[in-house]
């Protein structure tokens, strides 16, 4: 199942999905607001406007490169007849729409449309539940992002104090003793490169050419997966370094993890979104 979410508008529970990627609502659940006992129906009367069609069909146009322009064509002519009526699966079937999608089961089913279309239903409703809705929207995306920036953050975080114990073990083990501090700099440069180079396929030297119009560093700019890797590889190499391999074997170790972490993590997440 997508990843489900909810709010509330009016007093009315809507569904918000992912799906492939992008923000899916409940067109059945904001037909509850119209009527609760057949929301399917007042779904239906809806997409059987020729505003409603033509609207769906310029979306699909747009966004959908396999939409079934010949199927748009038939549903508009037929769209004239008397007692024309178009249900959400016929309009999938006969065009190939993606912007609706229309899900079975008794917990979870129902239909659901790409925001952008979800808020025209809206405005059928009425005017002051898009308003609402739109507002309700808004605010649980605002906060999405507070969330994942402070995952982020603490995986950010959770590297940097991995990174102290990387250091010690460098400290300890590969810095010989009575040198510089500029000599123990440039050991600590080169292992934070092995991470580097292990994970990132470059040098931060090697990064800072190749961005330019960019502050910070290589790190700054890395995935919340991309974090979470680095923090263990920072403990296994700090293991790695206790049992003295050298640092080409060492590369060689980590990279191959972060290729298996970054392919389990990143596929996961794949995953639940596809679900």
């Amino acid at each position: 199942m997508p990843k489900e979410e909810n709010i509330s508008v009016q007093g009315m529970d809507i569904t918000v999905i992912k799906h492939k990627q992008s923000d899916y609502i409940s067109l059945t659940d904001m037909a509850r607001y119209k009527n609760a006992e057949i929301p399917a129906t007042v779904v239906s009367h809806w997409l059987s406007t020729i505003y409603s069609i033509n609207y769906n069909g310029l979306w699909e146009k747009m966004n959908n490169p396999n939409f079934n322009l010949t199927g748009f064509r038939e549903v508009k002519e037929l769209s004239s007849e008397m007692g024309f009526a178009l249900s959400p699966k016929q309009w999938i079937e006969r065009t190939n729409a993606m912007g609706i999608v229309s899900k079975s089961g008794r917990y979870g089913g129902g239909t659901f449309a790409h925001r952008n279309i979800a808020f025209e239903f809206a405005s059928w409703i009425s005017p002051e539940f898009k308003y609402y809705l739109i507002s309700e929207f808004d605010r649980l995306k605002t906060e999405e992002v507070k969330q994942q920036s402070l995952e982020w953050n603490l995986q950010r975080t959770l590297s940097k104090i991995n990174y102290r114990i990387h250091t010690d073990a460098i400290k300890e083990e590969i810095i010989p003793k009575k040198i510089t501090s500029k000599q123990a700099g440039a050991v600590y440069a080169s292992e934070a490169d092995l991470l580097n180079v292990a994970l990132f396929g470059m040098t931060a030297g090697q990064w800072r050419e190749r961005n330019p119009d960019k502050s910070g560093n290589v790190r700054d700019y890395a995935t919340l997966e991309q974090l979470v890797v680095l923090s263990n590889m920072e403990s296994i190499n700090a293991l790695l370094i206790r049992q003295g391999l050298p640092q080409g074997e060492r590369l060689l170790q980590l990279n191959n993890t972060a290729i298996t972490q970054m392919k389990s993590l990143v596929g996961s997440a794949i995953n639940k979104q596809l679900k």
